[in-house]
């Protein structure tokens, strides 16, 4: 089981979400505790006055909302009383139980969840204090539960489920809002949240793998002008597909706003990961004979890095974005340093084509040697367009230490 704590200003808006999910039939209110009335006798101005009662109670608190979901295993199937169980013992385990709360069993992903809606303002005005819930309550509450209830675990699973978002399977997409909303929020709820990215490039390098792109506008349309954000399903050749959805209109709402602050914190929170990217690059060069940036894809893909090349229409490479999903870190290659930047990946893999035809010639006594020859950098300069076509024909280099050697006949004589 997973755990997620998300707190609000505004429990109208997440109570708001939870309905219209119960509305579109795509989830149900399957408890409400701590409430004059049972479930069925409750309407939605009943469970909303219920939470601003106790909001009023303490006006100095800025986030009084709160907002969890509760995550399980796809393979998991547990009945309505079981889930039901398992959320009274998540919330008396962390310090709500005694708080009115809502249970929504939503149905909207590919695997079982309940969404639990409250506050954290007590009868007497005081406010259960929510800072590093998550660590000092919410994990070991979880780690017991499973437990007790005989869950699939988080841990030992963790490492798989890092890679198990699958992109956007645009075949079956249907073309209704609903429908394309659905598919981009569970991407946007895996990428959002787990990535470091600075830029909005950045952030498009991981989106676009899950076939979905955050797209501005063009610079004179009125989504531009109103620093809105739209995102887009993408087919499989990356052109936009059904209906563009306001960044708004999503639960997290990844507004640009929003995602201006992510850049702030990721690009200091990224930073430390910027040596790891830098050494798994140099030693994938100095390792192997890479003749081309292709190349250089493949070999980083066993690492666990995946790298975007952005070219012309005339196919000239002007652009690389690198994105490890190790550390959960994306990083354009200039921000890494000249040398990941596209044109220095270039200038890389000319050299190693150089270094192999000139080993081959015996014409250099190592690759220092060469590599620190000023006159030689400028030369690939100069014609790495060229340098790099010629690598294409290196694989048809045999060294002679390979070539079979040619077998005497003999013959008997008659």
């Amino acid at each position: 089981m997973v755990a997620v704590i998300k707190t609000s200003r505004s429990i109208n808006s997440i109570l708001n979400y939870n309905e219209n999910k119960v509305k579109e039939g795509v989830a149900e209110c399957i408890n409400a505790m701590n409430y004059p009335l049972e479930l069925e006798k409750l309407n939605f101005t009943h469970k909303l006055n219920r939470f601003l009662k106790l909001s009023s109670l303490n006006e100095n608190a800025k986030r009084n909302s709160v907002h969890i979901s509760l995550n399980f295993d796809p393979s998991e199937n547990h009945s309505k009383e079981k889930l039901i169980e398992i959320a009274d013992t998540y919330m008396e385990k962390i310090g709500f139980g005694k708080q009115p709360y809502l249970v929504y069993q939503h149905h909207d992903a590919g695997h079982p969840h309940l969404h639990l809606v409250t506050n954290n303002i007590q009868r007497d005005g005081k406010r259960i204090d929510l800072h590093l819930i998550g660590v000092k309550k919410s994990e070991p509450a979880r780690k017991e539960i499973e437990e007790i209830f005989g869950l699939v675990k988080a841990e030992g699973r963790k490492q798989k489920e890092d890679f198990s978002l699958k992109p956007i399977n645009v075949a079956r997409v249907q073309y209704g809002k609903a429908e394309s909303r659905k598919a981009i929020n569970s991407v946007l709820n895996k990428v959002l949240f787990d990535y470091k990215y600075s830029s909005l490039p950045e952030l498009n390098a991981v989106l676009n793998l899950y076939n979905v792109h955050a797209d501005r506008g063009s610079e004179d349309s009125r989504v531009f002008k109103n620093n809105g954000l739209l995102y887009k399903i993408l087919d499989q050749n990356s052109k936009p597909i059904g209906v563009p959805i306001k960044a708004s209109e999503f639960y997290s709402r990844p507004t640009l706003k929003f995602l201006e602050e992510k850049f702030k914190t990721n690009d200091t929170e990224k930073e430390s990961f910027k040596k790891y990217v830098k050494n798994a690059i140099k030693l994938a060069l100095f390792r192997e004979t890479i003749i081309s940036p292709e190349k250089l894809s493949k070999i980083l893909e066993r690492e666990s890095i995946h790298i975007i090349l952005r070219k012309s229409k005339e196919g000239q490479l002007y652009g690389i974005t690198y994105v490890d999903h190790k550390t959960r870190s994306v990083f354009n290659g200039s921000s890494l340093g000249k040398e990941f930047s596209a044109k220095g990946i270039q200038e890389s893999c000319a050299f190693n084509i150089l270094a192999f035809e000139r080993k081959n010639q015996n014409s250099i006594t190592a690759d220092s040697e060469y590599f620190q020859d000023p006159e030689s950098r400028e030369y690939v300069k100069e014609n790495l367009a060229n340098i790099l076509l010629r690598g294409e024909k290196i694989n048809d280099y045999v060294s002679k230490q390979f070539k079979q050697k040619k077998k005497r006949r003999f013959y008997k004589g008659i």
